[in-house]
């Protein structure tokens, strides 16, 4: 049997540090072209694996949607978000007076909820401008 890899190599940390930087949940294409400033020989199977690595390890957040290209957040903290209809963006729900926990919650049939994930549809204002101009 394999042991799983899991000590911190200098590329999975230049990853999680770079998408620690950044509050716009990148692709893992988009961390790939910001990684190889730092690392330029770095390949772009290198970062979706350390991104995997990284999330199923909960270090990072990814975030999913039916349809939806694969989308990955630095911050970890309890926290929603909205993603844009038109363009896929996403973006973090500030301002919210009282987090959801799951803390304390049950559910017929499984001994813990452990974890949710609440995501809300929106329009961000650039596609916002832009149906704005064609109307």
């Amino acid at each position: 049997m394999a042991q799983t890899q899991t000590r911190m190599t200098r590329q999975r940390a230049v990853i999680l540090e770079e998408l620690r930087k950044l509050k716009t949940h990148p692709t893992a294409d988009e961390l790939y072209s910001i990684v190889r400033e730092r690392l330029p020989r770095i390949s772009l199977g290198t970062v979706y694996r350390n991104l995997d690595f990284l999330a199923d390890s909960g270090e990072i957040r990814r975030l999913e949607a039916a349809g939806s290209t694969k989308r990955f957040d630095g911050d970890i903290s309890n926290h929603q978000h909205v993603r844009c209809i038109y363009c896929g963006r996403i973006g973090d729900v500030v301002d919210l007076q009282q987090a959801p926990s799951v803390e304390g919650m049950h559910a017929g049939g499984f001994a813990a909820i452990i974890s949710s994930r609440v995501e809300y549809d929106g329009v961000c204002d650039a596609c916002a401008h832009a149906l704005e101009a064609t109307q």
